[in-house]
């Protein structure tokens, strides 16, 4: 049996694989992590899943991202997810930049990525999509991080940091989580994680602006303004709170989160990064199942690793070695998506999960 792909399974969801399988039917949500470049070793995985998988889905599926995790879910309820899924990876992998990279520049490549893969008909198509209910986050900050002035973003950066090394739940005197979702969106599905959450339902006004606040890092891109419906204030990333969105289910849901991940651990905010004891485990996995590239298959790749934003960096004034090098590990991890749908319908699945401890 190919090992490509790692199945991870909460204590209840392995229990479930192992005496069921798993089906479409079987998955009430799917969350998406931040994590930039990263996405395109799961980029067939995805698509795979949305196209195929789930294909002929009626009951409601909902949808919670930070990021590239929120950009991805805005392909995936696209009428033509597979198309939308391509002109993404295309759009993002093909950035350039000259001379001393600044704010500016990564906001312009970042406006025509996404106008690359969201028009306005596209809009339409997710806020009236069957099924799939989108939802992601971005936070609007508190204090020095909602400055445009770099130093004094600095300076809240450092402090934003301090706090959460105290405790997780002091962020929010730093950002408070605003929470866009799809009219039609269940809000109670998941269960809430130490933060008090604003929602703000979607519309064509506000969504690629919401869309863009969701992926604004900082210290590198403009923050966002003036999101219609939304409280006002200076909306950055939403992976600062939600780096790999680590939610569980309400408990009167009976199925089940579906997580395609780059890694086989979850780590709940982007500050929580050097706390390892952080990394989510135990009860709060119980009913997720993680899908995530193997260590033997991320040594096949290109550079022997998954792609990162620091490649852009390394291979500074080399951007076709770099675009080369992302459109392969692109492309070699499509087998990931295949293994998937072979272990869920043939049953294997049941053999090749594994319990998170």
């Amino acid at each position: 049996m190919s090992d490509n792909l790692t199945i991870l399974a909460g204590s209840t969801a392995y229990r479930h694989i192992k005496e069921n399988g798993l089906s479409p039917d079987h998955i009430d949500a799917m969350l998406g992590a931040s994590g930039a470049a990263k996405w395109l070793c799961i980029y067939g995985l995805d698509s795979v899943i949305f196209s195929q998988w789930f294909s002929g889905r009626t009951r409601p599926l909902h949808l919670f991202g930070t990021s590239i995790g929120a950009w991805k879910f805005a392909a995936a309820a696209q009428a033509n997810c597979q198309e939308a899924f391509d002109r993404l990876k295309h759009a993002y992998a093909h950035q350039y930049y000259k001379g001393r990279v600044s704010a500016v520049q990564i906001f312009r490549e970042t406006r025509r990525i996404m106008d690359e893969f969201l028009t306005p008909r596209a809009i339409d198509e997710i806020l009236s999509h069957p099924w799939i209910r989108i939802g992601f986050s971005a936070v609007r900050c508190k204090g020095l991080m909602g400055s445009k002035h770099r130093l004094i973003q600095t300076i809240g950066v450092g402090q934003a940091f301090a706090l959460n090394a105290i405790s997780r739940k002091l962020q929010q005197f730093c950002f408070e989580r605003v929470f866009f979702h799809h009219p039609q969106y269940d809000t109670g599905i998941l269960a809430e994680n130490n933060f008090p959450t604003t929602p703000v339902p979607l519309d064509r006004k506000n969504f690629s602006k919401a869309l863009l606040a969701s992926g604004s890092i900082p210290m590198v891109m403009e923050g966002v303004n003036y999101i219609a419906g939304a409280p006002e204030g200076t909306y950055r990333d939403g992976g600062l709170l939600d780096y790999h969105p680590a939610f569980s289910l309400n408990p009167e849901q009976a199925g089940f989160i579906l997580y395609p991940h780059f890694y086989t651990e979850l780590t709940p905010g982007w500050f929580d990064k050097k706390f390892t004891k952080r990394r989510l485990k135990g009860r709060a996995m119980d009913r997720i199942i993680l899908l995530a590239p193997s260590p033997g298959f991320v040594s096949t790749l290109p550079f022997g690793r998954i792609p990162d934003r620091r490649d852009f960096v390394r291979l500074m004034g080399r951007d076709n070695e770099r675009i080369q090098a992302w459109n392969k590990a692109a492309e070699m991890c499509k087998t990931l998506g295949h293994e998937f749908m072979e272990a869920a319908e043939n049953g294997s699945i049941r053999d090749k999960v594994r319990k998170i401890e």
